[in-house]
């Protein structure tokens, strides 16, 4: 992968190829979008316009959330598709791959009291 934002880039943040199973590769322009609402069909519109026939695939990663709308247009039938990963997915892959996070379990009890019991007493 090669990251490539900057001011005038044209909407992308990065490309690369990704490979299958040593089978099969795939060209992949992706986006990063630092947001704390949420990323509308918009912004998959303008990536989609960047791909325009230089990868064979787009990716949107946001801090933020994807409305349900983004995510139709992400995978619209017969247009380049556009895989999305919003900020709790985001998250839970730092998580599971234990990148740049700490994690500290913390047990709960939940008590409830048994007020039939005192009242037998």
């Amino acid at each position: 992968m090669k990251v490539t934002g900057k001011s005038g880039d044209g909407g992308t943040d990065g490309k690369g190829v990704v490979r299958v199973g040593g089978v099969l590769s795939f060209h992949v322009i992706f986006q990063c979008k630092r947001y704390k609402g949420s990323v509308g069909p918009g912004v998959i519109r303008d990536l989609r316009g960047a791909l325009d026939g230089a990868a064979d695939k787009g990716l949107l990663l946001t801090t933020g959330t994807i409305t349900r709308d983004a995510r139709g247009e992400a995978q619209r039938p017969g247009a380049t598709p556009i895989d999305l990963i919003d900020g709790e997915e985001l998250v839970q892959r730092f998580k599971d791959l234990q990148m740049g996070v700490e994690i500290t379990k913390h047990t709960v009890e939940d008590v409830k009291v048994n007020r039939k019991w005192f009242d037998d007493v």
